[in-house]
């Protein structure tokens, strides 16, 4: 049985949002997400997720982003992704 969340949020930030909470976060994204697991393991060797235009492979258990791709491309410098709940997106 597969224990790992099947489902995220991401959020795309300005690396200077200092906030912790989900709100204030999801205020100051400019660019959210929802992914969903595809059972495989990335190339970093996390579980794949996918959804919205967004590619990440994710720490399900500290919730780390290990990869990702925003439209097929790397985040520019100055962003940060933040992993989220699915439904505080």
């Amino acid at each position: 049985m597969n224990t790992q969340p099947q489902r995220f949020g991401i959020l795309v930030l300005p690396e200077t949002v200092e906030a912790h909470d989900t709100a204030t976060l999801t205020r100051n994204a400019i660019r959210s997400a929802v992914v969903d697991a595809t059972g495989e393991q990335g190339a970093s060797g996390y579980p794949r997720y996918v959804g919205d235009g967004v590619e990440a492979d994710i720490d399900p258990e500290t919730r780390a982003v290990e990869a990702l791709l925003v439209d097929g491309a790397e985040l520019s410098l100055g962003l940060v992704a933040r992993v989220v709940d699915a439904s505080e997106v």
